[in-house]
């Protein structure tokens, strides 16, 4: 075979050994995503409006989904969540990617025409430390007791607009009654500029406002900055118009740019063949040769390894259906498995859930994995690994684990996922020892990452997901202790604004259950709402909600936490080891609060995570005023015959298990 292809070449080596033949390739010179996509927005005097915003001069392909900026009145400004912001300030240096920006309705101004509140969408922007929320309160009766009341002008409508810089809380002579409350975050300086002025004017209270706050981008900056130190730019992967991509100087796409192309946009590139003929003949007549020799040795290696790999796609099709795509997730070798894991020995589990064991896993070239291995005894081993496939493999965001790719060999399920170092919450929350590690920022730090991923799964991803079993072994620990939420083997995903839904098996775990789908098996985002709430009141107090039970006065966690509420003794829940100095009483009250309100035993009386991510990250305690009922339905009235234990004791067990069978 190669002294034919030698004999059909040779003729063509012949020339071009006689000939200089100069081939010059100018590529991506007329292509203008790569023309463009280097340019700032340029609108008004702000400078510096980069990835991920496009819009204005920046073509779609030059940012992300969501982060469009208009040009108005030659103003740089975007929507979010039906509120206007101008862009102030962009920071885009390393390890800090932060905007400033301010109420675009308040600029020069405090009388709206219309009333929102400042409700960011966390999967694009989180808020940034320093800021304090200002309420604006319209419409309001004569009986009212606010301080410092200001003119306001709306839609020829003279009226008093009255406002407030701190929450109002117990104690404080104010009451509040009005049609319309506006939160706009304002910078913590500007809010004690006006607390310490003794007559406010309008001038300094719109000054505060235009002062604007900051945002923190929540994008993978690092590796933006990885292509644009490479030569690169940063980009939208225009193959599915989701996810980064970065434009290299003379290539169409990459994760990171060569360092050879680190010149300037398609730059022609000259290759001198008659300098290099006579040494290309001899390579190439060496390479035909080989090959040949290679494919008939390895002939049979090859189609042993392309049927495994073709098996493989055809075995995970079987589950997921046709017309789902997961070509982009890596596919692993079951021996590499093996070999990392150490033939799954039980130095390596991390752990056990309902549907299998977890190990931790080094891959050859030092990567650290953690390896779900799926049981084949797990009647829903099945249906877990469809659902982590589809949902968790569709499903962006820092505050859910990240999954690799999967590995299938006959009876063998394995997912391979990120590996988190400090594994799951459970692990320190309720050790007597190691729970010390969490202070209260680290807790509430915790709360707010949980309550940002859950709004992503039911707001902001484009699946609609309900992850129907949020626990505290669920919920994984980063490098820093930041929270991911995992294991989505029993999530569903639910079609548009579809809320309710049924399912004849009711798989979760007992004491995160809400009443609704325990009972009835009726889940809706509102179940991991309640879920949520058990959460917050655990990592609140480091008790267990099915362990935790005063058989004297007959009270579980849940009921025990709202008494204490209800009797103004909120801080008497946290947990022992946090010194009353260590931590903020507002914020730990704040959260009882929230988690109170998250396990009411009525869905509709439960706010959504939108709502709760809101109260977090606000002065405010809550919105509207909301009261939270007593707890009637706890998992403590099904085993309150028991014989009294300790309330330190904690179950070991927190498995997945179906409670009802469908019949």
């Amino acid at each position: 075979m190669h002294f034919f292809l030698l004999q059909s070449l040779f003729p063509f080596l012949l020339i071009a050994s006689f000939l200089s033949i100069n081939v010059e390739l100018s590529l991506c010179q007329n292509d203008q995503q790569f023309i463009n996509y280097s340019s700032d927005i340029n609108c008004g005097g702000v400078g510096g409006i980069y990835y991920p915003f496009w819009g204005v001069n920046r073509a779609s392909y030059c940012g992300q989904p969501g982060y469009e900026v208009q040009c108005l009145d030659n103003v740089p400004v975007f929507n979010m969540t039906g509120a206007s912001y101008r862009i102030l300030q962009m920071n885009t240096t390393t390890n800090s990617w932060k905007v400033k920006v301010a109420r675009n309705d308040y600029w020069r101004t405090i009388c709206p025409q219309t009333f929102v509140n400042t409700t960011l969408n966390f999967s694009l922007f989180d808020y940034v430390s320093g800021y304090r929320n200002m309420t604006f309160y319209y419409q309001c009766s004569a009986a009212i007791t606010l301080p410092s009341p200001l003119s306001c002008n709306i839609s020829n409508t003279v009226s008093l607009v009255y406002y407030l810089t701190q929450p109002v809380t117990a104690g404080q002579p104010y009451s509040v009654s009005c049609t319309h409350e506006v939160i706009v975050p304002v910078y913590e300086e500007a809010a004690l500029a006006i607390e310490s002025a003794t007559e406010p004017s309008q001038t300094i209270v719109t000054d505060a406002v235009e002062g604007g706050f900051s945002l923190q981008l929540e994008i993978d900056n690092d590796q933006c900055d990885r292509c644009l130190k490479s030569g690169g730019q940063c980009g939208l992967d225009t193959s599915t118009n989701s996810g980064f991509s970065c434009f290299c100087a003379d290539q169409a796409y990459a994760s990171i740019c060569n360092s050879s192309q680190s010149g300037g946009k398609g730059k022609p590139i000259k290759l001198i063949a008659s300098l290099t003929v006579v040494y290309f003949i001899g390579v190439l007549g060496a390479v035909v040769f080989g090959i040949c020799r290679m494919r008939a040795k390895q002939k049979g290696h090859i189609k042993l390894t392309r049927k495994h790999i073709k098996i493989t796609r055809d075995t995970l099709q079987e589950y997921i259906g046709g017309k789902h795509d997961m070509s982009e997730l890596m596919i692993y070798d079951f021996d590499s498995i093996l070999v990392a894991t150490d033939n799954f020995s039980i130095e390596n589990k991390l752990g056990q859930g309902g549907f299998g064991p977890v190990y931790w896993g080094k891959l050859a070239e030092g990567k650290e994995i953690a390896v779900k291995r799926l049981s084949s005894t797990s009647g829903q081993g099945v249906v877990e690994f469809k659902n982590e496939m589809l949902l968790i493999s569709n499903l962006q965001h820092k505050n859910l684990v990240r999954i690799m790719g999967y590995c299938v060999k006959e009876d063998e399920k394995l997912l391979i996922y990120e590996f988190m170092p400090n594994k799951s919450l459970d692990t320190f929350l309720f050790d007597s020892m190691r729970r010390a590690v969490l202070d209260w920022g680290t807790r509430f730090n915790i709360i707010q990452g949980v309550a940002r991923g859950l709004v992503y799964l039911h707001h902001d991803s484009y699946l609609k997901v309900i992850h129907r079993d949020l626990k505290v072994s669920n919920i994984l620990l980063d490098e820093k202790m930041n929270p991911k939420i995992s294991d989505f083997g029993l999530a569903r995903s639910v079609e548009g604004t579809q809320n309710l839904e049924n399912t004849q098996r009711v798989a979760g775990t007992r004491g995160y259950m809400s009443p609704e789908y325990a009972m009835g098996g009726i889940f809706s985002q509102k179940s991991d709402v309640y879920s949520f709430g058990v959460l917050v009141l655990e990592i609140i107090s480091s008790k267990k909600n099915t362990a935790f039970y005063i058989y004297d006065r007959q009270l579980g966690l849940l009921a025990y936490a709202w008494q204490l509420w209800k009797e103004g003794r909120e801080l008497e829940l946290v947990d022992e080891m946090l010194a009353a100095e260590s931590y903020s009483a507002s914020e730990v009250m704040k959260c009882v609060h929230i988690g109170l309100l998250c396990v009411q035993d009525n869905a509709m009386d439960r706010p959504s995570m939108q709502d709760v991510v809101f109260m977090l990250n606000g002065s405010t305690t809550v919105i509207g005023g909301a009261q939270p009922k007593q707890p009637l339905f706890t998992i403590q009235n099904t085993i309150s015959h028991r014989q009294p234990q300790p309330s330190n004791t904690f179950l070991t067990n927190e498995a997945t298990m179906t409670l009802i069978e469908g019949r």
